[in-house]
């Protein structure tokens, strides 16, 4: 592979409980819901606009109310996640590896920027991408192939020599219509959850698994 796509939450900080949290708070504290984790935990992808809409419907906010009430989120989210910041066990030697073996790496998130920052800069690791697509970036979130065909053409990378690691369903199916094979890390979801999707070639828990050394 000539480059190597990565989503952020889920994939590179193990945060997806600290995303739901905040969500649950802001539906139920601020807005009167009465959502159960298990409600809303699956409502867990793409842009925070779209969960919105997808948990309240089309008609409950404005543009300004629902960037407001995902402004909220965010802060809440990394003021609760901060003392917990740090990359997936193996994740920094791989990403030294792959930026000194020539492979590109680029991020493609749903996040807004706010919070990628808060992760490359909070952590240190922004000198190894060369190119990042977040949720402002696209006009289609995941499962639609935009962000990670985006990410590819600011590498100048062609699709098919790209492998994308993912944490979510919904992720490795962005993947796949991007004609992309996928490396899916388990923090969040179960093999099971994949089955339908035959771009998947590996799951793993972090990046010391032996199948990600053999990558590079």
């Amino acid at each position: 592979m000539k480059a190597f796509l990565f989503d952020l939450n889920g994939t590179m900080i193990h945060d997806m409980d600290y995303h739901t949290s905040a969500w649950q708070h802001v539906f139920n504290n601020e807005l009167g819901g009465n959502f159960s984790w298990e409600e809303v935990k699956p409502q867990m992808y793409g842009k925070n606009q779209e969960v919105l809409v997808r948990m309240f419907g089309p008609d409950r906010f404005t543009t300004q109310e629902m960037d407001e009430l995902s402004l909220r989120k965010e802060q809440r989210y990394q003021d609760e996640f901060r003392p917990h910041l740090q990359l997936l066990p193996g994740l920094l030697d791989f990403l030294v590896q792959a930026h000194q073996r020539g492979i590109a790496l680029a991020i493609g998130s749903a996040a807004i920027p706010f919070n990628i920052d808060f992760v490359l800069d909070g952590l240190d690791i922004r000198r190894y991408f060369s190119a990042i697509v977040s949720a402002d970036d696209v006009k289609l979130s995941k499962p639609h192939p935009e962000t990670f065909l985006k990410a590819a053409e600011k590498l100048g990378v062609a699709p098919t020599d790209c492998l994308v690691f993912e944490d979510v369903p919904k992720g490795a199916e962005a993947a796949q219509n991007a004609g992309m094979n996928t490396v899916i890390l388990t923090t969040t979801h179960t093999p099971a959850e994949f089955a339908h999707l035959p771009n998947v070639l590996h799951f793993a828990p972090d990046f010391t698994d032996s199948f990600m050394q053999n990558l590079l």
